[in-house]
């Protein structure tokens, strides 16, 4: 029954929320980007080249992976490069069975060679469209809209907000703020959070990934966060006993926080194999040990993610595999968490519900019609 659900899984639609641009590239489109601007690279050819991020990134250590994007970054200087990496995210994501998608960047990192932050989202919008309009052209259809990021460690939030809702309704649907998370608080710039409630913006943290669930209370009580990236470490704010309950879960006293997230069905974007390389689960060897299926079996609004495909030579397919694998996970399973997924994702309510019962729903029953 496992290698059947497993040969399933590249068909089922997936949604993905967390997955950054700059963290997607094919290795072969940094090669022939770094040749046109001159950016020296580690390795030379593509296979070699995919499998330095990797190492690279399978460090334990949050900062060592974020230094893998000085690679990326340096070559998505320009609209073309942006364009070709949106559109190839695009394309990739729909090859992947993902129906519905939130790539997040950071404009402010892509201003090197004279772009303005308004002509980085442009860029950007414009290879989403032309990969959406190539996907189709096959038969796969997408839809993706841009999650813009301000970086904590520099003090570019209010500009940053104020660009993502200039374009609300032209591609962007969210704002987020990543990069280093200890140390740099949402209450950095704490009217950042009342400038984006009045406009009514929805909004995404990372939280829980590098910090741990001070960081998180900040992300939904300061900043008023719809969704937290990552949010692992909420399993700090809840105590795991031996044996039992009566449906034969594990029992578990949760805390104030933990409570909280739980009660208000914040969603947390969980991306088991980054986590692992990055240190964010300490003791989780694999992903049979991430907290994602605790959290899960616990009623916590838990989407499966990717965050960075690239680094950690993942997919959505891949993701799946791994938990049905290793992990024990069930079509069940998988069908909760994208369905999850849809219903947190940031665009209107009856958009969503379009999404579930026209899409979703179907493509799950289908599964489990061949299934049987």
């Amino acid at each position: 029954m496992t290698q059947a659900l497993v040969d399933l899984i590249p068909a089922l639609p997936k949604v993905l929320l967390h997955d950054h641009l700059d963290g997607g590239l094919r290795p072969q489109t940094v090669l022939e980007l770094a040749a046109e601007v001159g950016h020296e690279l580690p390795a030379q050819d593509a296979d070699a080249l995919g499998t330095w991020f990797v190492e690279a990134a399978d460090s334990g250590s949050l900062v060592r992976y974020l230094e893998t994007f000085d690679h990326t970054i340096a070559v998505m200087q320009t609209p073309d490069a942006l364009a070709r990496v949106a559109r190839e995210a695009v394309l990739d994501l729909a090859a992947d069975g993902v129906v519905y998608a939130e790539q997040r960047w950071a404009p402010e990192q892509h201003l090197a060679r004279g772009l303005t932050l308004p002509e980085t989202v442009e860029a950007v919008q414009a290879g989403i469209d032309e990969g959406i309009r190539e996907a189709a052209a096959r038969g796969q259809i997408i839809r993706v809209g841009q999650l813009v990021t301000a970086m904590r460690h520099t003090d570019r939030w209010q500009e940053v907000a104020e660009l993502a809702v200039a374009f609300r309704d032209r591609g962007v649907v969210g704002f987020d703020i990543a990069g280093p998370e200890d140390g740099f608080p949402p209450s950095r710039h704490a009217q950042i959070w009342r400038y984006l409630a009045e406009q009514d913006f929805p909004t995404t943290i990372h939280a829980g990934e590098a910090a741990g669930p001070a960081s998180i209370a900040e992300a939904v009580h300061l900043g008023q966060a719809d969704r937290i990236g990552h949010g692992v470490r909420i399993v700090e704010d809840i105590t795991f006993h031996e044996g039992f309950d009566d449906d034969g879960e594990r029992r578990a006293e949760l805390g104030r926080l933990a409570h909280w997230v739980r009660d208000h069905q914040i969603a947390l974007e969980v991306a088991p194999v980054s986590n692992l390389q990055t240190g964010a689960t300490p003791g989780a060897t694999s992903v049979a040990d991430h907290p994602i299926t605790h959290l899960k079996e616990l009623d916590f609004a838990v989407t499966l993610n990717t965050d960075n495909r690239l680094m950690s030579r993942t997919s959505m397919t891949h993701e799946m595999t791994r938990l049905v694998t290793e992990a024990g996970w069930t079509i069940d399973d998988l069908a909760d968490v994208t369905l999850t997924a849809a219903w947190s994702a940031f665009v209107h309510h009856d958009e969503r519900r379009a999404l579930v019962d026209d899409v979703i729903l179907p493509g799950y029953q289908r599964a489990e019609g061949a299934q049987r």
